[in-house]
């Protein structure tokens, strides 16, 4: 397996993206388990049901030391919220594999739009929060 080969390149990243969605499923998963165990069944369905007086059902971590702390303290929602952002994150994780990639095929010219992809995901992501057009 060489990574000139386009089949080698594209095993690698399938690999890539599949291994982001089954992590991020057994996350979420193991978030959803300790949910129903900490809270009964009933209680589980009350999340399911919207209605809009009682929303937020919960508080949810907002940022990532909260995330981390929550996930450390066995919080389920925090659980839930970290596989949710291993989600999230495997597209970028496959540009940013498709990358080295390129590298090493000594591809420039994919290297660099590959480059402009991650850049506008990353601004996508990181800064139209703050731009007061899209609501910042």
């Amino acid at each position: 397996m060489t990574l000139s080969d386009p089949e080698s390149m594209n095993t690698v990243i399938s690999k890539v993206l599949r291994y982001g969605v089954v992590i991020s499923s057994a996350v979420i998963g193991l978030g959803v388990i300790l949910l129903t165990v900490d809270d009964g069944l009933a209680q589980v369905s009350s999340f399911l049901e919207y209605d809009p007086r009682t929303i937020p059902h919960s508080t949810f971590p907002v940022t990532f030391s909260q995330l981390a702390s929550g996930v450390a303290a066995g919080s389920p929602l925090a659980i839930i919220e970290l596989g949710v952002l291993i989600l999230l994150a495997t597209p970028v994780s496959r540009v940013l594999f498709s990358i080295f990639l390129f590298a090493a095929e000594k591809n420039r010219t994919y290297v660099y739009i590959t480059l402009t992809v991650l850049a506008l995901l990353l601004f996508s992501m990181l800064a139209t929060p703050y731009i007061p057009a899209f609501g910042g």
